[in-house]
């Protein structure tokens, strides 16, 4: 179920088998594995310890990711975009009548996100929300408020390592089921951002039309070679 890439365990299942997979646990951190966020997490302790935790799994988000799997010859089943992952229990709470909690984003894509949310699961119980504008070390409102609360899920949108050191700090405060950094869904959720048409997606080639929409992304690109090399490396020197 799982593919050994560098020191990580990257989910190699399907997506829906993650779904039913994170039900095995009290409590889950659902971490979108891209090269990025991956490289982030080899050059933090924090992050590493919490990437590589019982209660976390890693999923194969990112066309670098995919491909390191290939490369040391155990491929993943699929590619499973966070945003997607986040869809997919948004679903699953709607139907079984289980509520969610947002952070991130401004506050104008956040409403905007959880209008259109609304309009497209009518029966979604979103019982609280906070823009990703606070200071990490000084946010007991939050925390307070998510715990008046009781979600099970809670989507935390602020780019890696941001949301993931609100969600390392907190996981253990919170009674939450499910906790995920979620980087940009809000935006999409919004409108304010589309994804790739799915003949891209499906060919890989979403990174090509966010660069496309988003230049700026190209720097973060370099991420994906150096993680690959990065990989052929640790491979190499663990078969020696």
């Amino acid at each position: 179920m799982f593919t050994r890439i560098l020191k990580y365990n990257i989910f190699n299942g399907t997506k829906i088998e993650l779904i039913d997979y994170i039900e095995k646990f009290e409590k889950i951190n659902i971490i979108s594995g891209n090269p990025e966020v991956l490289h982030n997490g080899l050059n933090s302790e924090m992050l590493f310890s919490s990437f590589t935790g019982s209660n976390a799994v890693i999923i194969p988000d990112g066309v670098g990711t995919v491909l390191a799997a290939k490369i040391i010859g155990k491929p993943v089943k699929e590619k499973i975009a966070g945003i997607e992952v986040m869809e997919e229990i948004i679903k699953k709470c709607e139907k079984q009548g289980k509520s969610i909690y947002l952070i991130g984003a401004k506050r104008d894509i956040l409403e905007s996100c959880i209008e259109k949310l609304k309009i497209k699961y009518p029966n979604l119980n979103i019982v609280g929300n906070h823009d990703g504008y606070f200071d990490l070390k000084n946010c007991n409102h939050i925390l307070n408020d998510i715990r008046s609360k009781k979600p099970y899920a809670l989507f935390v949108a602020m780019g890696s390592p941001r949301q993931d050191i609100f969600i390392i700090d907190n996981m253990d405060k919170l009674t939450c089921k499910v906790f995920m950094g979620v980087g940009g869904s809000f935006d999409v959720f919004s409108g304010t951002i589309k994804r790739a048409p799915k003949w891209m997606i499906s060919l890989g080639l979403e990174w090509l039309y966010r660069v496309s929409k988003e230049p700026w992304r190209i720097k973060r690109l370099s991420s994906i070679p150096k993680f690959l090399v990065q990989v052929i490396r640790y491979n190499k020197s663990t078969q020696i």
